[in-house]
């Protein structure tokens, strides 16, 4: 029999999360729940959606999991309240590890982490609570991913690499082994990080720009 779960939210974060915790899991969605302000529907995805002050009596956490969909808004620091504020009412969190991504740390990996397809986290890993690796990302042995952490697609993360909490690392981002990123960085899109990264620093690469010359002006395209 599948455990009950309880999505908090009604964004793309949370139809995604649907999606993959009732395709490849062994939760059943069974409701949405948001703050009573922002409750636009009465249902999401055909389940009912229900203010988050008033969950409780209808889906007590005796009986119902929770899994907190929201994305990096504010440095991550959204999907930490209420993260946060979903342990403190007794809810157990529920994380989901795509059967498609190569676990290879002996399951160390937090609570209420959204872990897609194609990622590879090598032995000796270690992944904190409310983390979201998007597909396609490599996890270096012996590194550490610090709570509350984003990290979009196709990502390298060499060996030994120590990421603070509630860090958003970027597609495409290169980090070199054996160095530390502090807490709250930004490592933008692209970005090749080969030193250690200030707390709160942000790191972009250098964006591609356009030619002076036209396309219809080349020769072998």
């Amino acid at each position: 029999m599948k455990k009950r779960l309880v999505i908090f939210g009604t964004g793309d974060i949370a139809q995604i999360a649907h999606a993959y915790f009732s395709e490849d899991s062994d939760y059943e969605v069974v409701a949405f729940t948001v703050d009573g302000e922002y409750l636009a529907a009465p249902e999401f995805c055909g389940l009912p959606t229900v203010p988050f002050e008033t969950l409780a009596q209808t889906y007590p956490p005796a009986e119902n999991s929770m899994f907190v969909a929201l994305s990096y808004t504010k440095l991550n620091a959204l999907r930490r309240e209420k993260y946060e504020a979903a342990k403190a009412r007794g809810y157990s969190m529920a994380t989901y590890i795509s059967s498609r991504a190569s676990v290879l740390n002996g399951g160390n990996i937090g609570e209420n982490c959204f872990i897609f397809e194609d990622n590879t986290i090598q032995p000796f890993v270690t992944i904190g609570n409310n983390v979201t690796l998007w597909s396609g990302n490599h996890i270096g042995h012996h590194s550490t991913i610090g709570s509350h952490a984003f990290i979009a697609s196709h990502v390298v993360v060499s060996g030994g690499v120590n990421i603070g909490e509630q860090c958003f690392i970027g597609v495409n981002a290169t980090l070199r082994d054996h160095i530390t990123v502090g807490e709250k960085c930004v490592i933008g899109a692209g970005a090749l990080l080969l030193a250690d990264a200030d707390p709160e620093g942000v790191y972009v690469a250098q964006a591609t720009e356009r030619s002076r010359v036209p396309s219809s002006k080349l020769r072998k395209i």
